[in-house]
């Protein structure tokens, strides 16, 4: 019977009330009356209904939620009795309260969020009705937000860098000074009867800026504008595209524009990255034959050796009515040891060079403004003193060898460079000696950090150093100190022609602060020269024993 009551009253508790009693012995609750069974009140059921913010998240799932509550009946002797019931469910009022306040919750955000686009990139966002729309427009706009935050924008040691989210796009700004000074001892002399001396001064020598853009990962455009000696000159201006590839895991780079040809080391590597203030004695060979023009270089890089060859018209001055001249070269590098066993770095560098440059039609080389080959060394970039000067006139052709060797043990190097040049002239020349020339220069150099840094090397070129302890008075770095030394010579002298031979000693003391700023002393001594120009007022004969002092501060971004 009590089964068929319990039924019923399930069946129809939705309809009817029922009354609920308790056995004040067991604490049991019974549907009817008894002995020892108190009233506890009248109650009525209550359908669940569903959440209907929880059903826009999952469409499927129905959760009750539920609250405790109190409920308080009297007793037929007039006690209030407590009794803890899970069974009343949150009304249809509560709910509407809680989905009204996750959309107005959902809306603030989408507020939020559309402010927050528009300082990334003009996103339209267009609002939608429904519950369900207006989490999943939250969804999408977070997702735009997480894209535009990760354009990376950095200022660091290598400058000012953008970088696109995907990595395809990317842009650097950075730029270098050159400030230097210098004095000259022993520089009295005479130039065809006219009293000359070095100069002694300031003088901006680099001042540059420069722009490097990458698009679409495999192409990189480089600008690189100097305004020293206030003058605007275009040095770097090419394209470069890195896509290609020649074996499986080799890529070959090909560049096109306005760049430095394919030849010898210490000419390749940038002045910011250079041990001595100036390039060697042999840069008199190289300077005016290889130095920047416009041309295609193709370009390998392995990791123990470099090869690249490229074609090129003449430099970016403009063409004065005749056909220009045009050149090819190589160099190649091999390392057989490079390593970096027990954290001391060990290596050895070998390379080789070659060249061929054709004179312009009326006998211009790469671009000259002048109708001849001129060869020259400057003591420094603002002594306006040459030592060494001579001109060639009908050049057809130069043809160029050069070798390289270095070697580097932890912080100690050695190495040096040799280049031979012939120069053939056309057969109207005469005046009294042969039509080819044959030219060569050399220089030989030793370092050491103080410090204990090796050089940094890559792509078979040598790289400023990097210190380990950057300088700082508050934590007490000392940066990084190099000592150098360079003797160089170069040979003019060709039986009956005469354009001079010198020998020249450098010294080098360096002070890397950290790796962009660099302070420089240097000194220069001629110690051997024959054929020169110059005259020593004094003595009345050769101007060797000059001596120069110099002193730079670098900063390369």
């Amino acid at each position: 019977m009590a089964l068929i009551i319990l039924i019923w009253v399930g069946a129809t508790s939705g309809v009817y009330a029922i009354d609920l009693y308790v056995d004040t012995t067991t604490k049991q609750i019974f549907t009817e009356a008894g002995p020892g069974r108190e009233r506890l009140g009248t109650f009525e059921r209550v359908e669940d209904k569903a959440v209907q913010a929880q059903a826009a998240e999952n469409n499927t799932r129905k959760n009750r939620n539920r609250r405790r509550v109190r409920v308080r009946a009297k007793s037929s002797s007039g006690k209030e009795k407590k009794i803890i019931a899970n069974t009343l469910p949150l009304r249809n009022r509560d709910i509407e309260s809680k989905v009204a306040a996750e959309h107005a919750k959902l809306i603030s955000k989408i507020n939020s969020l559309e402010k927050q686009i528009e300082k990334f990139k003009n996103v339209k966002v267009t609002r939608r009705k429904g519950h369900l729309r207006l989490i999943s427009k939250v969804d999408s706009l977070e997702k735009e937000i997480k894209k535009s935050q990760n354009t990376k924008v950095t200022l660091d040691k290598h400058g000012f860098q953008v970088k696109s989210a995907n990595g395809n796009f990317k842009f650097k700004f950075g730029g270098k000074m050159h400030a230097d000074a210098s004095v000259s001892s022993n520089d009295h002399f005479s130039n065809g009867g006219d009293l000359t001396e070095a100069n002694s001064g300031t003088q901006i020598t680099r001042a540059r800026m420069g722009f490097t853009t990458t698009l679409y990962k495999v192409w990189k455009f480089k600008t690189d504008i100097d305004f020293a000696d206030d003058q605007i000159r275009v040095k770097d201006l090419k394209l470069a595209y890195t896509g290609l590839k020649i074996f499986e895991d080799k890529k070959l780079q090909a560049t096109v524009g306005h760049q430095k040809q394919a030849f010898s080391r210490e000419f390749l590597e940038s002045s910011n990255d250079l041990m001595f203030m100036g390039r060697s004695m042999m840069n008199v060979l190289n300077k005016p034959v290889v130095g920047r023009a416009i041309g295609l270089n193709l370009a390998s890089y392995g990791e123990k050796w470099t090869m690249q060859t490229g074609v090129y018209g003449d430099g970016m001055q403009e063409n004065d009515g005749h056909d220009e001249g045009w050149g090819v070269n190589g160099r190649a590098t091999f390392n057989p040891i490079l390593n970096n066993d027990d954290g001391i770095q060990k290596l050895v560098h070998l390379g080789v060079a070659g060249n061929y440059r054709r004179s312009s039609d009326n006998d211009q080389v790469n671009g000259a403004s002048a109708r001849y080959l001129e060869y020259k060394y400057e003591t420094n970039k603002l002594s306006n003193l040459y030592p060494i000067k001579t001109s060639i006139t009908h050049v057809r052709n130069i043809k160029m060898v050069g070798l390289e060797a270095n070697a580097v043990y932890g912080p100690f190097s050695l190495g040096g460079e040799f280049t031979r040049s012939w120069v053939q002239r056309s057969s109207t020349a005469g005046s009294g000696y042969g039509t080819t020339l044959d030219f060569h220069g050399w220089y030989g150099e030793a370092a050491v950090t103080l410090t204990g840094e090796p050089r940094t090397y890559r792509n078979g070129l040598f790289r400023r150093l990097k210190p380990k302890n950057v300088f700082s008075l508050t934590n007490g770095g000392l940066g990084a100190w190099e000592v150098a030394a360079r003797v160089g010579g170069i040979n003019m002298n060709d039986g009956a022609y005469k354009g001079g031979s010198m020998k020249n000693f450098s010294f080098a003391l360096n002070w890397y602060v950290n790796e962009n700023v660099r302070l420089m002393f240097g000194y220069d001594r001629i110690i051997d020269i024959e054929n020169s120009p110059l005259i020593n007022r004094t003595s009345g004969g050769k101007p060797d024993g000059l001596n120069t002092f110099m002193f730079r501060t670098q900063i390369a971004i």
